[in-house]
């Protein structure tokens, strides 16, 4: 995928995840968006279920599909992909996968049908997400609702150095 980019404060260890799914009672994953220093990554699972979805994500995420063109594809598919992508990241840097809603985090593990690779770690940031930082970005790009830029506005939007 592209270069991240640069937007906002982003710590060369932490990447930014973001997913977009079915429905809050029956998750299955749409799509996934991770963003960093390192760059980007966005997949799009072809394969998921379109009845169990919700009408909010019928309204609000489906019609936002199919913006990068290659990226669609099966979930077997994406789930070799993003374990790759992930497998690229030097663990020196201490990669740090961050996440502001948990069932983010477990589609991803859902999707490479295990743990992070060796050396990474992850944490919920949703508690030190600048919302009005966040908010701001939408307001200049739009997406909202979209794993790719929902990750890329949590990056704008982090406060490092603050617990949560």
């Amino acid at each position: 995928m592209a270069a991240a980019t640069g937007a906002g404060e982003v710590n060369q260890s932490r990447l930014f995840l973001d997913t977009e799914f079915t429905h809050f009672i029956d998750l299955q994953l749409i799509s996934i968006g991770i963003v960093g220093e390192q760059g980007e990554f966005y997949g799009e699972v072809t394969d998921f279920n379109r009845a169990a979805c919700s009408e909010f994500v019928r309204a609000a995420v489906l019609p936002q599909l199919g913006q990068f063109p290659g990226r669609a594809m099966t979930f077997a598919q994406l789930s070799r992909e993003v374990l790759a992508w992930l497998c690229r990241i030097p663990v020196e840097a201490g990669p740090v996968l961050c996440y502001d809603y948990a069932d983010d985090f477990a589609l991803l593990c859902d999707l490479i049908d295990g743990p992070l690779p060796d050396g990474w770690t992850h944490e919920n940031i949703g508690a030190r997400l600048d919302r009005e930082r966040q908010e701001a970005w939408y307001r200049e790009h739009g997406g909202r609702h979209h794993a790719l830029y929902d990750a890329r506005a949590n990056a704008f939007a982090f406060k490092e150095g603050e617990n949560g």
